[in-house]
């Protein structure tokens, strides 16, 4: 699988990556062994960048990546994960974590100082076992963003001096603050989180544009936006940003697979290559939590898209007109 550099980072991922949210229960719990064989199948699949964060079923998704990955020649992954909130341990008794499906034996405690970005990197080190962190990211900043831009970006760039990470960022979903935080610092990556996708095309606006011109990858997340995008078809009940899909939504991923079909491939596919014809896209990361949704995942990134797909999409008013499309 081809790997691309992150900004002007040593720093390479794989241009498919696993994303760690589905390993800590997210929407349904899941048993070690499910997890354990969903890495495994990412790995002989050729799958090299593991994204993680102890937000993620507060830690679960940690441990459970380290249980892979630290056993594996140090030279062949990269490993993301994310500061801006603390586990502070609690009594569990009779709760379950209010965002994912395990017992609530922590609860998350907002924190982008210096000191709580050096501890957040400390504990997930030893959760997950490793020896280093590659790209780390301020997670979720978007109601916090300026004690991030000036507490936790400046820790993280002294991290990244010391060489203890080897490239940073922010994952969010709000393109304007990524654009901000791009504009006004050295980071060498984002994660976007939903908003450059094929039903999403507002990072075109202001990230995408400033990505280009300051040399900072972008790697796309939530790129089936949540679930309409996932299946051949929008699925009954499907979800777009983790909400009810808007029948408009709906309606339009079904004229989206009519031009998919008409060439022989599936919405999933095209979904999965339509991020990273932009030159500033450096990989897109997948949740993904059994073997079988890996192996499905794998295959469809796989498909060779015909070029007609997308000037069919452009032309029935369904692509932005400055989206790249030729590779």
């Amino acid at each position: 699988m081809r790997r691309n550099r992150l900004g002007q980072s040593s720093v390479h991922i794989t241009e498919l990556g696993f994303g760690g949210g589905p390993l800590g229960g997210l929407f349904a719990p899941l048993d070690d062994e499910t997890a354990a064989e969903a890495l495994e199948a990412a790995w002989e699949s050729g799958i090299r960048y593991y994204d993680t964060s102890p937000h993620y079923g507060i830690g679960h998704s940690e441990r459970r990546i380290g249980g892979l990955l630290r056993d594996r020649p140090r030279e062949e992954w990269t490993l993301s994960t994310k500061v801006g909130r603390l586990l502070v341990p609690q009594d569990p008794t009779g709760r379950m974590d209010e965002s994912f499906a395990v017992p609530a034996t922590h609860r998350r405690v907002w924190d982008f100082t210096r000191d709580g970005v050096r501890r957040s990197v400390e504990e997930s080190l030893e959760r997950m076992g490793v020896d280093r962190i590659d790209v780390l990211f301020l997670h979720d900043a978007e109601e916090r963003f300026e004690e991030a831009l000036r507490e936790g970006y400046p820790a993280l760039a002294e991290l990244r001096a010391q060489g203890m990470v080897g490239a940073i960022g922010a994952g969010m979903y709000h393109p304007g603050k990524l654009t901000r935080l791009v504009e006004e610092s050295d980071v060498d990556v984002v994660m976007l989180s939903g908003r450059y996708t094929l039903l999403d095309h507002s990072a075109l606006d202001d990230l995408l544009p400033a990505c280009t011109e300051r040399g900072v990858s972008v790697i796309a997340a939530s790129i089936f936006n949540s679930g309409l995008l996932a299946t051949a078809r929008p699925a009954e009940g499907a979800t777009f940003d983790y909400a009810p899909a808007e029948q408009e939504t709906v309606d339009r991923a079904h004229r989206m697979a009519d031009v998919c079909e008409a060439h022989g491939v599936t919405l999933p596919e095209v979904a999965l290559a339509f991020p990273l014809r932009h030159p500033a896209v450096a990989g897109v990361v997948v949740g993904m939590r059994t073997a079988d949704e890996v192996r499905r995942n794998v295959t469809a990134f796989e498909v060779e898209i015909p070029a007609r797909v997308w000037d069919d999409l452009r032309a029935e008013g369904l692509l932005d007109e400055r989206a790249p499309v030729r590779a």
